[in-house]
């Protein structure tokens, strides 16, 4: 079996793609500094697949000593890079604090992966980094222009990711550019769950949903889009993870980097997410519209035909699934994980 490493592998995606991998015959090791996640995902993820992730590291990827020991460690075969800061309104706050943590920590990791002599690495990235492209749907070679830092941060480390591979042949690098990601795991063990308010919508749709918030704020209506609200491209957690597990069965394809889009190809905007959900969940769903927030675009939409031409990854769920699936969790775990933040969440060296 290959030994893979997941960095931030106990998060909303994270979870999703520890199972995946564990279901398709990998061992999976993980880095996560529990900031947005909890250790109650992996038992969860032995339920579901029937298999332990080999060990879990507590630990911020921007500290390389620590880093370096679990590759010291462990015979690490490739990476799956998905440790990131990923709030849009929070990087307009906090700049500094977003590029070091997601551009520092890209950094670090490739330092210490080349000190040990792993050079397969498959990097979580995000569409926000075509900013406002006019629309969509959008392809790869969409010209990138981040709108906010999260975003720059994302698009930063693509350069240096394809910059590295230039100057070092050996290093294999997979872009992954999802779209936005929701839902999740069919059987209500997986899901997302945030610390705080949620940042994204439909985990703030799950939690009004189910009696913990009032109601969702709905940024701008005024947009040039068919109901005046924000367009997106939304996939499946599960088709997410799915890509990341096809993506390292393909990583031997052959040297350098490439860049996919992950998305269905179709545009939702706010007020119809919010419809879906309320359909769902069997209630309407009560907002508000309040000012635009800072940094976001009228629409993103993915061209998605590269992945489907080199892969046949296409995505198999759609909105509708992806909101009875978000509700059954949220509906099954009323208060998320059960927090119980232990000793070895924060110990460095933790197995879990």
């Amino acid at each position: 079996m290959t030994t893979v490493l997941v960095t931030g592998g106990a998060g909303f995606i994270g979870s999703h793609v520890c199972a995946a991998l564990l279901g398709h015959g990998y061992d999976v090791l993980v880095v996560d500094d529990f900031s947005n996640s909890t250790s109650q995902v992996f038992p969860r993820i032995r339920k579901l697949t029937g298999r332990r992730v080999g060990a879990v590291y507590a630990l911020d990827v921007c500290d390389r000593r620590a880093l370096a020991a679990v590759f010291d460690r462990h015979q690490v075969n490739a990476v799956v890079h998905l440790a990131a800061r990923k709030a849009v309104g929070e990087s307009t706050r906090s700049p500094a604090q977003y590029y070091d943590t997601n551009v520092g920590g890209t950094t670090n990791l490739l330092w210490t992966m080349h000190e040990h002599g792993v050079h397969r690495l498959v990097f979580s990235s995000s569409c926000s980094i075509y900013g406002d492209a006019g629309g969509g749907p959008l392809d790869e070679a969409t010209p990138a222009r981040p709108t906010n830092p999260y975003a720059a941060s994302k698009w930063i480390c693509e350069q240096i990711l394809a910059d590295v591979c230039r100057r070092c042949p050996e290093f294999t690098v997979t872009s992954l550019r999802y779209f936005n990601p929701v839902g999740a795991h069919p059987s209500g063990l997986l899901g997302e769950d945030a610390r705080g308010v949620p940042a994204n919508l439909m985990p703030y749709l799950a939690q009004v949903a189910v009696g913990r918030l009032a109601r969702i704020d709905v940024f701008g209506d005024d947009y040039a889009t068919a109901d005046g609200t924000a367009v997106r491209d939304y996939i499946h957690v599960v088709d997410t993870a799915r890509a990341h597990r096809i993506a390292l069965d393909r990583i031997a394809d052959g040297p350098g980097m490439r860049v996919y889009n992950l998305g269905a190809g179709r545009g939702r905007s706010v007020l119809e997410v919010i419809a879906a959900f309320g359909a769902a969940c069997g209630r309407p769903i009560p907002y508000r519209i309040v000012s635009r927030r800072p940094g976001d675009v009228p629409e993103l939409v993915a061209d998605a035909t590269a992945v489907a031409r080199a892969w046949g990854w296409r995505p198999t769920r759609d909105l509708a699934g992806m909101c009875r699936d978000a509700w059954r969790f949220q509906r099954l775990n009323p208060d998320g994980y059960v927090r119980q933040q232990s000793a070895r969440d924060r110990r460095i060296g933790a197995a879990i």
